[in-house]
């Protein structure tokens, strides 16, 4: 007994597809075994990069080219940079050695007898004579004649910020707070001047009450900013 296969409906489908996709020939003078067999390997091949050995990229070499500067010009920037702080390191040594200068001399002056309107060691000192000798001889800069102008010519400084060197200034003789007083500032509190008549250059405390009391500010003199710029 011989048995035939009944295609069923979605085989029936299925040839008359390929039936059009053979261009209208009829499905049975179209040999299945004639179709071409697809292999769908090289569908979901993974994708290999491009290769830019030896050749110019995409954005071309005009393009490409203007990368190199930047890298270049950071590179340039490092002299510069450190140039700079160079020159900052140099500015603060040279602070410094001007600090140093200044009471390293107000210190060997110590015991100089107090003379009014005196402005040396062997004729002895006022406060501003003092303060006038010590920055002229130990830096070079020369201060107005009196305490009051020596107040004007200078910068600012806060209590806190205060440095070896700077100018203290106070209010004696209880006439409008008029300045009347000057010492040079050495650190912690504090500073060496020419007292008054009946004492020698000597170091006080802004701490001490007689002091504390008087007290108008501080400034730095302009002329050891101007000097320590110059050399900076």
């Amino acid at each position: 007994m011989l048995l035939f296969a009944i295609p069923t409906h979605a085989e029936t489908r299925a040839v008359a597809n390929l039936s059009l996709i053979a261009g209208g020939t009829s499905a049975s003078s179209l040999s299945l075994n004639q179709l071409p067999i697809l292999n769908p390997a090289p569908m979901f091949a993974a994708p290999s990069a491009p290769s830019f050995a030896g050749a110019t990229p995409a954005f071309g070499a005009a393009h490409s080219s203007l990368l190199a500067p930047v890298v270049a010009k950071a590179d340039d920037a490092k002299p510069a940079a450190s140039a700079t702080d160079d020159q900052a390191d140099s500015s603060a040594e040279t602070i410094t050695d001007l600090r140093k200068a200044l009471i390293g001399l107000a210190m060997n002056l110590r015991d100089v007898r107090y003379v009014r309107g005196g402005h040396s060691p062997t004729t002895g000192f006022d406060c501003s004579g003092f303060v006038r000798y010590v920055f002229a001889h130990a830096i070079g800069v020369q201060l107005p004649t009196n305490s009051a102008s020596q107040f004007l010519a200078g910068l600012k400084v806060k209590r806190a910020d205060m440095k070896p060197g700077d100018l203290v200034f106070f209010h004696t003789s209880g006439r409008h707070h008029r300045i009347t007083h000057v010492g040079i500032y050495i650190s912690n509190g504090r500073f060496i001047h020419a007292p008054t008549t009946g004492k020698s250059v000597q170091i006080s405390s802004l701490d001490e009450a007689y002091w504390a009391k008087r007290f108008v500010g501080a400034k730095r003199p302009d002329g050891m900013l101007a000097l320590a710029g110059r050399n900076g």
